[in-house]
């Protein structure tokens, strides 16, 4: 039987994996990022396979990006990493608006 795969080489059906890891609060690494949406010292804004994840901080920059396999790392001062998903619609329907005001 042949197996079918989608755009990222993944078997169809499966998720592609996500993991958020902090190292001493300077730095992430993300995988399972489909898209990076914004960024600027102070915000990123990043579309995982778990939604879209949010993360405040200071001095933050962009350390690697790998957009064949969905990896992201970031390094800076993290103060804050937040989902937004359907259960806070109106939150994120709120988030956006201010940020494309």
């Amino acid at each position: 039987m042949s197996q079918f795969y989608d755009t990222n080489n993944n078997p169809k059906g499966t998720v592609q994996e996500h993991d958020v890891i902090m190292r001493g609060r300077r730095l992430l690494d993300i995988t399972g990022v489909k898209q990076v949406e914004s960024f600027d010292n102070e915000e990123f804004l990043l579309e995982t396979v778990m939604g879209i994840l949010v993360i405040k901080g200071q001095n933050l920059q962009m350390k690697n990006l790998d957009v064949d396999k969905g990896i992201v790392s970031i390094k800076g001062k993290i103060f804050d990493l937040v989902y937004l998903d359907e259960h806070h619609g109106e939150k994120a329907k709120g988030f956006f608006s201010k940020l494309f005001r």
